[in-house]
C-alpha cells in the first residue's frame, strides 16, 4: 500500500461523520437529495422504455441532441443560468449520459459554445410538467420542421449519420445503469440524506489525502450521490474547480478495480472516521479484478401500487438491509489467549426465536472493521441481539453468555447516517440499515374442516347453535395464512350437497361443472375453540369447464381470466403448458412458466446440479406479465401449487394467484388419478408454535451464508429448499386417519371423487 496509511495514523485526528461541515470540504451547489430522487425515477423510466434502446432510436436521439438541443441551449444561456426548460425523455437521456464523463463533456462545450451548457435544477413534478411544456413551444418556434417528439421507426433501415462516437459509446456503456441503483430503499429521504453526509466525507478524504492514493472507490450510496452531481455539469465543475484533477482518481461505476485500491480506500476512510467503509445499502457493487461482487439473494422491487391494498385482510410486509461490523477495542493490541475461544451470537428480539447464528472471534482485530454478518431482515422482527458467549457451561456443554448488545430498528432509523455503535465486553460493534421498503407477499394455504354452503365447519357445535337445522352442503376448505401467521382468506372447494342424518342420508357428490373454487376474503370467526365460520364475502371464484381440442383442461375465473392447461403424460408434470387469456385485457399478457424462472432461478451450474434443480422445479410456476411498457415481461408472482406457497410482488392481486394455485392442483390431481397435493386432508395440521420458525423473517446474504456454519432452510429463500422450509412449519404433517373424521363431513369416497374423479 502507499504512504497513505502511515500518514494519516501520524498525522491524523479522527473525524465524525457527522462533523463534516461545507466548511472542512466543498459546498454542494445542488440539492443532492431531491436531484438523486428524480434521477433515479428518470433511470427507472429509461430502463422500462425499451424502445429507447433501438440502434435507430438512439442515433436519432444523439443528432437532436447535437444538431437541435445543444445549439438551443447555447443560445438560451448567454450570459444567464439554464432556462428553466426541459427536453424531450431521448434527449434527455443523451444528455444525462454526456454529462457522466465530465472530461469529454466540458471539451465538447468549450469546442463548440465555447462555454459549458449547464442543467436546470428542476425536482417538483408541476414544474418539470411546466419545464416540458415551455421547451416544447420554444422548439415548434426555433425548429418548425422537426419534431418535438423523437419519431423514428425502430424498424428504420435508413441509416443516420452520426460522427461523435464518443457519446455513442457513453450512451452505449450506460445501457443498464438503472441496475445498480434498483433498490427500492434508494429513493426513502432517510437513506438520501446520509448518502449525502457519506459522499461528503468522500470528498473530504480525497480533498485531504489525494496524493497518497492512486485510486478511490465509490461505495454504491457514494457513487449514487456522484453520478447525480455530475449530471448537473455546471455546478458540478464550480463545486469542485479545485479538485477537478482529483476527482479522475475515483473509479466509475463500470470500473474494474483491484483489491488492493478497494483497500486503500477502505483504510483510509477507517483512519479517517473510525467506521466502516461499507455499510447497509452502500456496498461496493463493482468488479475485483474482472470478478463481479456476489448478488443478493432476495429480488428488490420498485412497485409503484398495491393492487391487494384492496383486501382488508392483507398486511404489507416490510424488508430492510443489515450490515454488522465488529473491531477490538484500540487499547487491546492482541487478544487475551483465554477469549480466543469465545463466539458471538446472533438473535432476533422478535419471531424466529430459534434463530441463533454463531461466529468465531479469533479472527478479529483492532486495526480494520470485519463484516461479520450481512443479511435481510422483516421490520416485525423488532431488531436484533448480539450475545458474546464463552463455550462450555454447567456439566461442560453449552456455553455462558459473556456480555449482550440489543439494536432496535427504530433507533437505527433515527441514527445518523442509519449507523450505530455499541460495546460488548472487549469488542466495538457497528450496525447499519437501510429504511424498511415494502416488500414480495408471502402466502401458504394450509388444510382446515369441511364446511357447508353457509361457511360453517361441519361440527356439534354449530349443528347446536342452529338448532339441529341439517348443515347442507359439504366444501373442502384451507386458511390462507400470511408471513406471520394472520389468517388473509378461506379457499373453498366444493364438492358434495344434500344433507347427512343419521337415518342413513348421506351427502352425494356435485355435478363437475359445480366443483366450484372460492376464495372468501379474512379470517375464521371461531365461536368454540377451532369450530368456525368463514368469512362472507367472496373476492373470487373458479369454475371448471369442458376442455377444448387446444386442450385438457379448462377453467373460467371470474376476474375474467381463463386458464388452459396441457400435458403430454399423466405421469409426469414436466410437460406441463399453461396458457392464460383475459378478453378484457388483451394488452396485458400474463404468461405461465413452469418451474422458477427469472429472478427465482437458480445460478449457473453444473448438469448434475441442473438435472437436481429441474426436480426441484416440480409444482413451481412463475407468473410473468408482458406490456407495452415492458415488453421483455416481469415476473409478478412465484407458485408451488403443489405445496400450495406464493410469493408475489404488490401490483400482482393475490386472489388471481390463488386461483392460479387452486385450479392447476385441481386439474393435477385428475390428471394423476391420485391425491398429489394433500387436498383431501381435512383438519387444521398443528404448526410450529408463531414466533419460533417464521419463514422469510431473516435471509442471509450469500457472503454470509458461504461463512454460516447453520444449515437451517429458513435463513435463505424459501424457493430455494421449499419442501423443507414448508415441513418444518409444521410438526406433524401426516395425514390424519379416517376415523378422526366425522361422519357427518362425509366419507373418502365423497372427496376422492370430488377431487380425483
Amino acid at each position: 500500500m502507499s504512504s497513505a496509511g502511515s500518514e494519516i495514523s501520524d498525522n491524523l485526528t479522527t473525524r465524525t461523520l457527522s462533523g463534516i461541515s461545507e466548511v472542512d470540504t466543498i459546498r454542494l451547489g445542488v440539492d443532492l437529495v431531491s436531484a438523486t430522487r428524480k434521477n433515479i425515477g428518470f433511470l427507472r423510466t429509461v430502463n422500462e422504455s425499451q424502445w429507447l434502446h433501438e440502434t435507430p432510436t438512439i442515433l436519432e436521439a444523439i443528432r437532436r441532441y447535437e444538431e437541435l438541443w445543444m445549439p438551443l441551449m447555447s443560445d438560451l444561456t448567454v450570459g444567464a443560468p439554464p432556462p428553466m426548460i426541459l427536453p424531450p425523455v431521448d434527449i434527455e437521456w443523451v444528455w444525462f449520459c454526456h454529462s457522466l464523463n465530465p472530461v469529454r463533456y466540458r471539451q465538447y462545450c468549450e469546442s463548440r459554445f465555447s462555454k459549458l451548457i449547464g442543467k436546470p435544477a428542476i425536482f417538483d413534478e408541476e414544474n418539470e410538467e411546466y419545464a416540458l411544456m415551455r421547451c416544447r413551444e420554444i422548439w415548434e418556434h426555433k425548429y418548425p420542421y422537426e419534431p418535438f417528439e423523437n419519431e423514428v421507426d425502430s424498424d428504420s433501415e435508413n441509416p443516420i449519420c452520426v460522427t461523435n462516437e464518443d457519446i455513442v459509446n457513453e450512451v452505449k456503456r450506460q445501457r443498464f445503469l438503472y441496475s445498480k441503483f434498483s433498490e427500492p430503499y434508494m429513493c426513502e429521504l432517510v437513506y438520501l440524506i446520509a448518502a449525502r453526509q457519506r459522499y461528503k466525507g468522500f470528498l473530504y478524504i480525497l480533498q485531504k489525502f489525494s496524493d497518497g492514493c492512486s485510486l478511490f472507490v465509490p461505495a454504491s450510496d457514494i457513487q449514487l450521490m456522484w453520478l447525480t452531481h455530475l449530471s448537473y455539469p455546471m455546478v458540478y465543475a464550480e463545486d469542485l474547480k479545485d479538485m477537478w484533477d482529483d476527482m479522475g482518481k475515483v473509479v466509475g461505476v463500470w470500473g474494474n478495480v483491484k483489491a488492493k485500491d478497494v483497500e486503500e480506500t477502505k483504510k483510509i476512510w477507517e483512519k479517517t472516521f473510525d467506521l466502516p467503509y461499507e455499510k447497509a445499502g452502500g456496498g461496493l457493487a463493482l468488479e475485483f479484478d474482472g470478478i463481479a461482487s456476489v448478488k443478493p439473494s432476495i429480488f428488490w422491487n420498485v412497485s409503484d401500487t398495491d393492487v391487494n391494498s384492496k383486501y382488508k385482510s392483507m398486511l404489507p410486509r416490510f424488508l430492510l438491509e443489515v450490515c454488522i461490523f465488529l473491531k477490538l477495542k484500540s487499547g487491546m493490541k492482541a487478544m487475551q489467549q483465554d477469549i480466543k475461544c469465545d463466539f458471538l451470537r446472533l438473535r432476533m428480539v422478535r419471531c424466529h426465536r430459534e434463530l441463533k447464528l454463531g461466529k468465531p472471534i479469533s479472527n478479529f482485530s483492532h486495526n480494520s472493521w470485519q463484516k461479520v454478518w450481512h443479511l435481510y431482515c422483516e421490520f416485525g422482527t423488532k431488531g436484533l441481539i448480539l450475545e458474546l458467549r464463552h463455550p462450555g457451561g454447567a456439566c461442560f456443554k453449552g456455553s455462558t453468555l459473556q456480555g449482550t448488545v440489543e439494536f432496535r430498528w427504530n433507533n437505527l432509523l433515527r441514527a445518523p447516517s442509519l449507523t450505530m455503535e455499541r460495546e460488548i465486553e472487549q469488542f466495538r460493534v457497528v450496525i447499519s440499515i437501510t429504511p424498511p421498503v415494502q416488500a414480495q407477499y408471502l402466502l401458504k394455504c394450509v388444510p382446515d374442516r369441511v364446511t357447508d354452503d353457509s361457511g360453517a365447519m361441519i361440527s356439534d357445535v354449530i349443528l347446536r347453535l342452529n338448532r339441529y337445522r341439517p348443515q347442507e352442503g359439504r366444501w373442502l376448505s384451507h386458511t390462507v395464512l400470511d408471513h406471520a401467521g394472520r389468517e388473509c382468506f378461506v379457499v373453498r372447494i366444493r364438492v358434495g350437497g344434500g344433507f347427512w342424518r343419521r337415518g342413513g342420508e348421506t351427502p352425494s357428490a356435485v355435478k363437475w361443472e359445480d366443483r366450484i373454487i372460492e376464495i372468501r376474503e379474512g379470517f375464521w370467526s371461531y365461536v368454540a375453540g377451532s369450530i368456525g365460520r368463514a368469512p362472507e364475502k367472496v373476492v373470487g371464484t373458479a369454475t371448471p369447464k369442458e376442455p377444448t381440442a387446444e386442450c385438457q383442461a379448462a377453467w373460467d375465473f371470474s376476474t375474467g381470466d381463463e386458464l388452459m392447461i396441457n400435458w403430454e403424460s399423466s405421469s409426469s408434470t414436466s410437460g406441463l403448458k399453461f396458457t392464460l387469456k383475459n378478453a378484457a385485457s388483451p394488452d396485458s399478457l400474463l404468461v405461465l412458466l413452469r418451474g422458477r424462472k427469472m429472478q427465482y432461478q437458480g445460478r449457473k451450474q453444473s448438469e448434475v446440479e441442473k438435472e437436481a434443480e429441474e426436480e426441484d422445479d416440480e409444482g413451481f410456476v412463475t407468473l410473468v406479465r408482458f406490456s407495452d411498457e415492458n415488453s421483455t415481461g416481469k415476473a409478478t408472482a412465484l407458485l408451488n401449487w403443489k405445496l400450495l406457497v406464493i410469493e408475489l410482488l404488490p401490483e400482482e392481486d393475490a386472489v388471481l394467484a390463488l386461483l392460479l394455485c387452486f385450479s392447476i392442483l385441481r386439474s393435477i390431481s385428475e390428471m394423476r388419478k391420485e391425491d398429489v397435493g394433500g387436498l383431501l386432508i381435512r383438519r387444521r395440521i398443528k404448526e410450529t408454535k408463531l414466533g419460533h420458525r417464521d419463514w422469510g423473517s431473516v435471509i442471509l446474504h450469500p457472503s454470509s451464508l458461504s461463512s454460516s456454519s447453520s444449515t437451517s432452510p429458513y435463513i435463505q429463500p424459501w424457493y430455494r429448499n421449499a419442501k423443507a422450509v414448508m415441513a418444518a412449519s409444521t410438526d406433524n404433517i401426516r395425514r390424519p386417519p379416517a376415523q378422526n373424521y366425522s361422519p357427518a363431513e362425509g366419507g373418502d369416497k365423497l372427496y376422492k371423487r370430488g377431487i380425483i374423479k
